[in-house]
């Protein structure tokens, strides 16, 4: 199943980009979540150990929580009319982990927990505001929106500070994550020649990769590979 994780303008003459994020090598072990085990509200909300979540790599090296966003052409953000990002807060930890909105797109955070939270933005680009929202146990959904593009905009919360999201903030329609195969689709771009960027926040140094590529109309298949670190 492949992820459509924006939604594209719909246009005359418009093909869908599809194609699959691959690791190359192996991903380092994920850590034991100490934190979450040894907090007596959160620790009992799961059954087994939690680990951290930075390399979520498939049976076929397909690469999840992949950021993958085109340069080029001259569609603008349409977030405002777009459905929201939900970001729920479920297990003491944010779900989804990575995300990605246009600008002005609402992001509904969720408190699914029986304890408090607070969902903390912490942006860096100009325009975007830090905000601080306590949320009760099924308290109402809290909202934010961000006017500035940026990447990897931090969420966190100050109650359990373990707990982080990072959403990207795309002045386009036309972006995607790749899933848990590494697959992704952006849809409906109209044909032309464009920049692919794909970047993963650990995975090649946290450095974008990036693909000329040229959409026709019946689209265009782009797979990119990222570099797991050495091994130290």
């Amino acid at each position: 199943m492949v992820p459509v994780l924006a939604a594209g303008l719909q246009v005359a003459s418009a093909g869908d980009i599809t194609g699959t994020i691959t690791l190359n090598g192996t991903p380092p072990p994920e850590q034991p979540n100490a934190q979450i085990a040894e907090n007596a509200d959160c620790g009992k909300m799961h059954t087994e150990p939690v680990t951290t979540h930075f390399y979520v790599v498939g049976a076929n090296k397909g690469l999840a929580d992949v950021v993958v966003t085109l340069k080029g052409g001259t569609a603008k953000s349409t977030g405002e009319s777009a459905p929201p990002l939900v970001l729920d807060q479920k297990g003491c930890e944010y779900i989804p982990y990575i995300a990605a909105v246009q600008t002005n797109q609402k992001i509904v955070a969720k408190n699914s927990d029986p304890v408090m939270h607070n969902v903390h933005p912490t942006p860096t680009a100009d325009g975007n505001k830090e905000q601080n929202k306590a949320q009760m146990p099924g308290g109402a959904d809290v909202s934010f929106s961000f006017p500035t593009a940026e990447k990897f905009l931090r969420f966190k919360c100050d109650v359990h500070g373990w707990m982080y999201a990072y959403v990207t903030v795309v002045d386009s329609p036309y972006f995607a994550v790749s899933g848990k195969d590494g697959s992704f689709k952006i849809a409906n771009v109209p044909p032309g020649k464009y920049t692919l960027e794909a970047q993963h926040r650990k995975a090649s140094g946290g450095k974008p990769v990036t693909k000329e590529i040229e959409v026709k109309d019946s689209g265009a298949v782009v797979d990119v590979t990222l570099d797991a670190p050495a091994p130290k």
